[in-house]
């Protein structure tokens, strides 16, 4: 190890599976190439990426030894030769626009591509710029890069619980739509009203189409946004508003999708797969992505909701927690350097 290199407890895998899978081991980080920074990280957000690609179910496979993570925020500590906009000593967040095949944040120091990396706002505490963007972009995507979402339009936000959906709470308020938040767990629904829901339906224990007609004065709702599908989904889209837009973001549930064709027919909603690509691939759309959400940042109306964190050392047991459906918001991993 030369001097301009750092030693660095990363996290690590040599299998796909279960989060025993991942260990810490210390790793050589070089100094940045032209066009990158090292970080020092100080937080890392886990998503549920993250988990499919430690199963190899994700749309990258990984390659072993594997390292993992798209979220981190931290002090830029080394910048390469040709990196403009950012110095050392500059707080910054990770923007998940690049391949794990190239690039990962689960790692006390750690190289990223400098058009990935951006300052965040100075009302952000590390784990909540940890927090901020894979949650953010995607559902700025949907509801508003894709959706279009209008003032006093209805959103129903399934899995509402999640960093995710706590995310698309906040973007419909901040656009002027009225949210919906739909969760299974009659525990969670005065924390999702306290969180910005303007309405919450427990599904366990209403019926959801005649909830949400009733809510929405029988429109429907313009926007659903869906990461479980299964067995619900045409209980889902018989609450579609007529030419609403469906967005299917995940694949939580195991179970065989339904399709309610004659709804379908008569309401003639879009129904998507959505993947945060859209918004990642397009350095135009990525960049009024990245001025919407930290001008939302900055007027205190976008805040990531953190539910727990762990330290490096516990990285195994942060996947475990994600894996049980417990959280209301982000988990969060420590690193102390």
């Amino acid at each position: 190890m030369n001097s301009s290199t750092k030693l660095s407890k990363t996290v690590i895998f040599n299998e796909a599976g279960s989060p025993d899978v991942l260990t810490l081991a210390q790793v050589e980080v070089p100094f940045p190439g032209a066009q990158e920074v090292r970080i020092q990280v100080k937080s890392i957000g886990i998503n549920r990426a993250d988990a499919m690609y430690r199963q190899a179910m994700y749309v990258e496979s990984p390659v072993f030894p594997a390292q993992l993570g798209y979220e981190a925020a931290g002090i830029i500590e080394a910048v390469g030769a040709e990196v403009s906009g950012l110095a050392v000593g500059d707080m910054v967040n990770v923007i998940p626009a690049f391949s794990l095949h190239q690039y990962a944040s689960y790692g006390e120091y750690i190289i990223m591509p400098a058009y990935a990396v951006t300052r965040y706002p100075a009302n952000l505490s590390s784990e909540e710029a940890a927090s901020l963007w894979t949650s953010y972009l995607s559902m700025y995507g949907m509801l508003i890069h894709s959706g279009q979402l209008q003032k006093n339009q209805f959103v129903l936000i399934n899995a509402a619980s999640s960093s995710t959906g706590l995310a698309a709470i906040q973007i419909t308020n901040y656009a002027g739509g009225v949210s919906i938040a739909l969760t299974t767990s009659p525990n969670k629904k005065e924390a999702l009203l306290a969180a910005g829901a303007a309405y919450v339906i427990v599904s366990s224990e209403e019926d959801v189409e005649s909830a949400v007609l009733k809510i929405t004065g029988q429109v429907g709702a313009h926007l659903i946004l869906d990461p479980v599908v299964g067995a619900k989904f045409s209980t889902l889209l018989r609450t579609v508003a007529q030419n609403g837009k469906v967005f299917v973001y995940g694949a939580l549930s195991k179970e065989p999708a339904s399709f309610p064709a004659f709804e379908v027919m008569i309401k003639t909603p879009t129904i998507k797969g959505y993947s945060a690509m859209e918004i990642l691939g397009d350095q135009v759309a990525l960049g009024a992505a990245v001025s919407y959400i930290n001008l939302g940042v900055a007027e205190g109306k976008l805040k990531p909701i953190v539910d727990q964190v762990f330290q490096l050392d516990h990285i195994v047991d942060s996947h475990r927690y994600l894996e049980s459906n417990q959280q209301f918001g982000k988990i969060v991993v420590n690193v102390s350097v």
